[in-house]
């Protein structure tokens, strides 16, 4: 059997091991529009595999990216051994890799808890000691923070989305009322208070969002922030400085 073109040479290597029966079944549901990560399983995630299935979103290059830059700067800004907080954990991948690269104190936070069980598995496999709490990302939160990050769901409620995310991709880590913009602004309000100084809050954004949350921003908040690009060069992040 040949590999199909929109499949690596790496993940055709892994389907072929683990599905040896029913290959050609398992490429019959990839055609249909099944996401592959869960069909392999895992994806790789800064030097972590992390397990997937649907009780969880699939992580991205863009996430992979946010905790890169988040990383980078807290080696060239601390040199204390840090506090962090996840907001909205899905998968823990974004936990998991901070403190695998970073010497932090981690906290992960996620109001499902099948995405919280899926997140504690992923988190011993890959050997690292998070603290897991099951609330709403916007619940107040009890202690304070050096490093306040989140990739919180962000599409607008009647926004485009591909039709195997939207299928099989669970809906409460991708949509956001209020053009999208929802919950930057709320744990904007309710959790600036929970970050140290100095500190770091660090949102991943979808697209167009910026110029509403700049204006949020600007009307509401005296804030040191920067929007930063992606690696295509959309711009895909929020850094606040508190300094």
């Amino acid at each position: 059997m040949n590999r199909p073109s929109n499949i690596s040479l790496k993940d055709w290597h892994i389907l072929k091991e683990k599905y040896p029966n029913n290959l050609e079944e398992i490429l019959k549901k990839i055609e249909s529009g099944y996401p592959i990560q869960y069909i392999i399983g895992n994806v790789e995630f800064l030097d972590c595999l992390i397990s997937v299935d649907e009780r969880v979103l699939i992580p991205r290059f863009e996430t992979e990216y946010l905790v890169s830059l988040v990383i980078n700067y807290a080696k060239k800004h601390f040199t204390h051994k840090l506090s962090t907080i996840d907001l909205g954990t899905g998968s823990g991948c974004i936990a998991i890799a901070l403190k695998k690269h970073l010497d932090t104190f981690v906290t992960a936070v996620d109001i499902s808890k099948d995405a919280l069980s899926l997140a504690k598995l992923n988190a011993k496999n890959n050997n690292v000691e998070i603290n897991f709490l099951k609330q709403d990302m916007l619940d107040d939160l009890e202690k304070k923070y050096d490093i306040i990050i989140s990739n919180p769901p962000y599409i607008p409620e009647y926004g485009y989305v591909e039709e195997s995310v939207l299928k099989y991709e669970p809906h409460l880590a991708l949509f956001a009322s209020d053009n999208g913009i929802y919950f930057y602004k709320q744990i904007i309000n309710k959790h600036l208070k929970n970050l140290n100084k100095p500190g770091l809050l660090a949102f991943e954004i979808g697209d167009n969002e910026m110029p509403l949350i700049r204006e949020f921003l600007d009307a509401k908040y005296n804030l040191k922030y920067e929007f930063i690009n992606d690696l295509t060069g959309r711009i895909r992040y929020l850094f606040i400085y508190n300094e």
